[in-house]
C-alpha cells in the first residue's frame, strides 16, 4: 500500500477539481456568480488566518516588494479565473467546462511562446494543432463551419478566456519564484482577490446564500481552494512535478462522469471526438515538453 499511497494525493486534488466544475455549474442556478466567486475566497481567508496571518504580519516588510507581482497573481489566478468559471456556467455544460479547462498545458506552451519566448518543438506543434481541432470541433459540436458564422457559446468563451489567465498565472509564479513558501504565497494571494473581488460583489444582483447554496460555498472554499491545495503540493513533494501533472488530463474525464451522474448532462460524440483530439495533443505536446523544462507545478 506505501507504494501506491503518494498517487492519492495528486488523484484526490483533481477529483475535488473535477467535482468543483459540476459544482460550479449546479451553483448556476442557486448564487449569484458573483457572490460565490467572493464568498468562496473569504471562507478560505479566514481558514488560513489562524496558521498564516501571525507569519504574515512578522514578515510584513519583506512583501511590500513582491505586492505587484502577487496583485498580478491574484487577478489572473483567482479572480478572473475562478468568476470566469461562474459566469460560464450559466451557458455551457459541466462537460465542456471539463474539457476546456484541459486545455491549459496547451495554453501555457502556446503563451509561452508568444511572451516569453519558449519555442515549442515540432512534437509540440504537433500536439498542438491536433487540441485546437479538438478544441474547434467540440465547441462547433460537432460542425466547425457554423464557428464562422454563429461564434462560440459565450459560457465556453469565457472559459477558455479563464483558462489562458490560469495558464499565464502559471507561467508568471514560476518565472518571478515568490521565495515565502506556498501557503504564505497562497494566503496573501488570498487575500488581494477578496479585496479585488469586493467591488464584484457590490455588483450582484443578490449577495444572499440559500440554504442549498451554502454547502456549494463551502466545498468551493475549503475543500477545491485548500484541501485541493495541500493534496496537490504533497504530490509534488512527493512525486516529483512531471509524474504530478500527467494527473491533470483525468479532469475533463472525471468532470464528465460526475456531471451525467450527479446532474444527468448527455455525452454526445463530439464530446468523445472533440475531448479525445484535446486530451491527445496535450500529451503529446508534453511528451516533447518534459524532455525539456518542467511541467506546470500548480493547479
Amino acid at each position: 500500500m506505501r507504494l501506491f499511497s503518494p498517487l492519492l494525493f495528486p488523484l484526490m486534488a483533481v477529483l475535488i477539481w473535477a467535482t468543483n466544475t459540476v459544482v460550479s455549474k449546479a451553483a448556476a442556478g442557486v448564487v449569484d456568480p458573483a457572490a460565490i466567486s467572493f464568498y468562496r475566497w473569504v471562507l478560505a481567508a479566514l481558514a488560513l488566518s489562524p496558521f498564516c496571518l501571525p507569519q504574515l504580519w512578522r514578515r510584513r516588510a519583506e512583501f511590500r516588494p513582491w505586492l505587484g507581482k502577487l496583485l498580478v497573481l491574484s487577478l489572473l489566478g483567482m479572480v478572473l479565473y475562478q468568476c470566469l468559471a461562474y459566469y460560464a456556467a450559466h451557458s455551457t455544460s459541466a462537460t465542456n467546462m471539463g474539457v476546456i479547462g484541459s486545455l491549459l498545458p496547451l495554453l501555457t506552451l502556446l503563451i509561452g511562446a508568444a511572451f516569453f519566448g519558449q519555442k515549442p518543438g515540432k512534437q509540440a506543434l504537433a500536439g498542438m494543432s491536433v487540441s485546437l481541432f479538438g478544441v474547434f470541433w467540440l465547441l462547433s459540436q460537432g460542425q466547425p463551419l457554423t464557428l464562422l458564422h454563429n461564434g462560440i457559446n459565450p459560457g465556453d468563451g469565457m472559459m477558455l478566456l479563464g483558462a489562458a489567465s490560469y495558464a499565464l498565472y502559471g507561467l508568471l509564479i514560476r518565472r518571478w519564484q515568490l521565495p515565502f513558501g506556498p501557503w504564505l504565497n497562497l494566503y496573501v494571494q488570498i487575500l488581494l482577490a477578496v479585496l479585488l473581488l469586493i467591488p464584484v460583489a457590490l455588483s450582484a444582483d443578490s449577495l444572499a446564500v440559500p440554504r442549498e447554496g451554502w454547502s456549494m460555498v463551502l466545498f468551493a472554499g475549503l475543500a477545491s481552494s485548500l484541501l485541493a491545495a495541500y493534496c496537490w503540493m504533497r504530490g509534488l513533494a512527493c512525486l516529483g512535478a512531471e509524474r504530478t501533472s500527467v494527473f491533470m488530463n483525468l479532469i475533463p474525464l472525471f468532470t464528465a462522469m460526475i456531471a451525467v451522474t450527479s446532474l444527468g448532462e448527455p455525452i454526445h460524440g463530439y464530446h468523445l471526438l472533440g475531448g479525445g483530439l484535446i486530451l491527445g495533443g496535450v500529451m503529446c505536446s508534453q511528451i516533447k515538453a518534459r524532455r525539456r523544462t518542467p511541467l506546470l507545478e500548480e493547479a
